[in-house]
């Protein structure tokens, strides 16, 4: 175990407190409790500009500037463009309660854009390249723009995005940070960059209070137009209190991150983007992502960025692990300076992490400390935290200070639901999807379950349980818990399959559909078959219970999940209801009677 885990001055000691209730539930609180925070985002801006004004916030990689291909911004550079951006914004006289629409990937433009708003009390909301870039009708976007009804809409490069633009209303201003000739009536992002600052700036940004809005985040939903998700500036600043009191190193140590987690999600927008500006830290934007050919980049980033702290999804790490453990000049450049890695989004399968605590202990000599968070877009998100040593994937901590998590049984699980500083309001313009989320006593709906490592010691953490509604019962009544056994599957199979979904809903046998990997394809298919039927007899036999433990048919499939369709998220997890809506032919494959070469079916002893 790494030695800064046990010092008190780098780490809180995870102190839980448990109040058991007479109806069955209990609920769980930090020992510790949360203390006062910053006004508002921009509180930290202003700090770090006057502390350390010199420093590097962003980079990004560029063609030509800079002699290694990185464009850097200083604090003082972000402060001064933030002014100046603000000031802008303001002589558009944008008319209120509308916000602002932000359809490009993570840049620095975007950062200052976004910041920018927020200084001076207006709202941006950045939406997902899923929605803006890679869709080809755009049937989504249209969906979305016309329930954020934004004043402004800004997009990177009009080149890119111009199909996306033109979804905009008439009357919507639009900003271009690249060919705003090519779109009529955009206004060049320079020209806002160019403006100068006045005293208004800081008279709307004195007017903040911390329950104003802050931006808007849209839920992920596998059908339909998702949900606004208000952010509020007590959230953002609450959240990341809460956080520097269970990683009290924070305070001590400036993160250096290099993330690609996209700002339309709270893991990469909200936890990881806000660490770096609550704490003074740098960010090097990974213009990589955990898909083919895309990971390459990231790879070379990895090769000039010695990050702190590394953040991903599981799929993110499960990609980057053959690279690491073929190049180890690489590998021990991305361990030098690392405190731990993060992982959020989706359960982490054991064989992934028992890959890089064997890469870890290799070449540093000592075990890597992999932790996990859990959380959601309403909630800012961190919920819990593990401030503490893990044994092995599946627990995510305990609740942060400022925390009330309550546990209620039921169909056989205990449904966690949340009260925390950092949760959200309510959803935009939605009065009654808002009454839902909460209950009778003003907990959130977070459809998670959850159970305690230790009955007897909280501190010891909360085992993720699944998804409430992903759970699903076979024809003979028998409940299969979802979340838990894909995760367990996946590292069952692994590397043959990059991800697994489940199926069986009233059927009288649970089956599954199998993403494989490059590994798995690169196999001769028959080879392949008796692989992937080897792996499954193999967890069947080491597992435990009856038929909804283990599938006994699967069906394997050459295409991956397709994020356009909602299949994958731009975080790199799989959605399992869109999969199956979308796959409906699929599943009936794997039923049917009819032979099908992608088919196989298990045998097991009396």
């Amino acid at each position: 175990m790494p030695p800064f885990l046990l010092d008190p001055r780098l780490m809180a000691p995870p102190r839980t407190l448990r109040e058991d209730r007479a109806d069955g539930s209990f609920v769980l609180r930090a020992a510790e409790a949360l203390v006062p925070y910053e006004r508002c985002v921009g509180e930290w801006i202003e700090r770090w500009a006057r502390e350390t004004p010199e420093a590097i916030v962003l980079a990004e990689r560029v063609g030509k500037e800079g002699a290694d291909g990185w464009r850097r911004l200083s604090w003082r550079g972000l402060r001064e463009q933030i002014g100046a951006v603000a000031q802008g914004l303001l002589g558009l006289d944008l008319p209120p309660g509308r916000p602002l629409a932000i359809l490009s990937d993570n840049a620095i433009e975007h950062a200052v854009l976004a910041l920018a708003a927020m200084h001076v009390g207006l709202v941006p909301c950045t939406v997902s390249s899923a929605y803006s870039r890679l869709s080809k009708d755009h049937a989504r976007l249209r969906g979305i723009l016309q329930a954020l009804k934004p004043s402004l809409v800004y997009a990177s490069d009009a080149a890119v995005y111009g199909a996306a633009l033109a979804c905009c209303d008439a009357d919507v201003i639009r900003v271009v940070g690249r060919g705003a000739e090519q779109v009529k009536g955009a206004l060049p992002f320079e020209a806002l960059a160019r403006t100068r600052e006045t005293p208004a700036v800081m008279e709307r940004f004195a007017a903040i209070r911390p329950d104003d809005h802050a931006k808007y985040l849209l839920t992920s939903g596998s059908t339909g137009v998702p949900k606004v998700v208000i952010n509020t500036h007590r959230m953002l600043c609450a959240n990341q209190q809460m956080i520097v009191q269970a990683w009290r190193f924070l305070a001590h140590e400036k993160p250096q991150l290099l993330d690609w987690l996209p700002w339309s999600h709270t893991f990469g927008g909200n936890h990881n983007f806000n660490m770096v500006l609550a704490h003074g830290g740098t960010l090097h934007i990974d213009d990589g992502r955990p898909m083919p050919g895309l990971i390459d980049r990231t790879l070379r980033n990895l090769a000039d960025c010695a990050p702190t702290l590394h953040f991903n999804v599981p799929r993110g790490l499960d990609m980057l692990l053959p690279a690491l453990e073929l190049d180890e000049a690489l590998a021990r450049r991305f361990l030098s300076q690392l405190r731990g890695v993060f992982y959020a989004g989706a359960g982490l399968p054991q064989a992934t992490w028992d890959r890089l605590q064997g890469l870890a202990t290799r070449l540093r000599g000592e075990p890597l400390w992999l932790t996990t968070s859990w959380g959601s877009t309403e909630t800012a998100p961190a919920i819990t935290m593990a401030h503490f040593w893990l044994e092995r994937a599946g627990c995510i901590g305990v609740p942060l200070p400022g925390v009330a998590l309550k546990f209620l049984p039921n169909g056989g699980k205990l449904e966690m639901r949340v009260k925390s500083e950092a949760l959200f309001p309510g959803y935009r313009d939605a009065p009654a999807l808002t009454a839902e989320a909460f209950d009778e006593e003003g907990y959130y709906r977070i459809g998670d379950a959850g159970r305690l490592v230790d009955e007897a010691h909280p501190e010891r953490g909360v085992m993720f349980d699944g998804r409430v509604a992903e759970d699903f019962k076979l024809a003979t009544g028998t409940w299969v818990s979802v979340g838990t056994l894909r995760v367990r599957l996946c590292s069952a199979l692994s590397p043959l399959a990059q991800d697994v979904v489940l199926t069986g809903h009233d059927r009288n046998e649970l089956g599954a559909l199998v993403f494989l990997s490059a590994a798995g394809l690169a196999l001769p298919p028959e080879q392949r078959r008796d692989r992937v039927r080897a792996a499954l007899q193999a967890f069947a036999a080491d597992g435990e219970g009856g038929s909804a433990s283990h599938p006994v048919r699967a069906l394997l499939l050459e295409t991956g999940p397709v994020m356009e369709a909602g299949e994958i998220t731009d975080k790199g997890y799989i959605n399992q209801r869109a999969v199956l809506q979308r796959r409906a032919a699929d599943v009936e494959a794997l039923y049917g009677e009819a032979d099908d070469p992608r088919k196989l079916t298990l045998k097991f002893n009396a």
